[in-house]
């Protein structure tokens, strides 16, 4: 099956699943959503969506987070991964955002990337999601998922998303990047996946993946000691 075919039909079977796709990170507009994507790095959105609320109450804008102290932002956010580094971020994104924004949140990758904790992926995720431009952000879930589908070679993120931006049209991409994230979660481990009762990878994972998966999960048996 040709890449183009297999992905056609893999949205066929993600649109079934997953006819609506809500944004999982609570927020209540751009700066809210932009705070949340930001506390997400290598924390699950569970718990961004836990300490959250407490967060927006002290600071639901720009300026509110601006006058906090790092100390008080990191209190806040103590539950979460990388705590000392993000409070740091959203405190000097903030300041950015009202110095040279008034107070908005920027509308093009270039002036989002350039906030203190703001990569592609963020950038991509509050363009697609906040303002519906479209972008086609790429989490582990995503990345790894291609390469088992045979979507892409698996070297990069920036290849992944070079690729799938290639085999979708646009016009899906908001849409799909969720499906496939919400996917990833429900249906499809990392590890120990039995790919052949998978919806999707039991006919899309290639040869080699299934191979490299097999060897990745096999037991280790360790030698008999004398």
């Amino acid at each position: 099956m040709k890449r183009k075919e297999k992905a056609e039909r893999i949205q066929r079977i993600l649109d079934d699943l997953y006819p609506e796709t809500p944004i999982p990170l609570d927020h209540t507009d751009a700066f809210t959503l932009l705070v949340a994507v930001v506390l997400s790095a290598q924390t699950t959105d569970k718990k961004v969506n836990e300490i959250t609320p407490a967060l927006f109450r002290m600071a639901p804008g720009p300026a509110e987070m601006a006058e906090l102290e790092i100390d008080q932002i990191r209190e806040l956010i103590r539950q979460i991964g990388l705590a000392p580094q993000k409070s740091k971020a959203l405190r000097g994104l903030s300041r950015i955002l009202l110095d040279k924004h008034s107070g908005q949140v920027p509308e093009s990758f270039e002036e989002l990337e350039a906030l203190p904790g703001v990569g592609h992926k963020t950038a991509s995720v509050v363009m697609s999601q906040a303002f519906g431009h479209p972008a086609f952000p790429v989490d582990t879930h995503i990345h790894r998922l291609a390469a088992r589908w045979g979507l892409s070679d698996g070297t990069s993120v920036t290849r992944t998303e070079r690729d799938l931006k290639r085999l979708f049209a646009d016009t899906s991409w908001n849409a799909l990047h969720l499906q496939i994230i919400f996917f990833g979660r429900e249906h499809c481990p990392a590890r120990y996946h039995d790919l052949s009762s998978c919806p999707i990878c039991s006919w899309a994972a290639t040869k080699k993946r299934i191979r490299e998966e097999a060897t990745m999960n096999a037991p280790k048996h360790r030698g008999k000691r004398r």
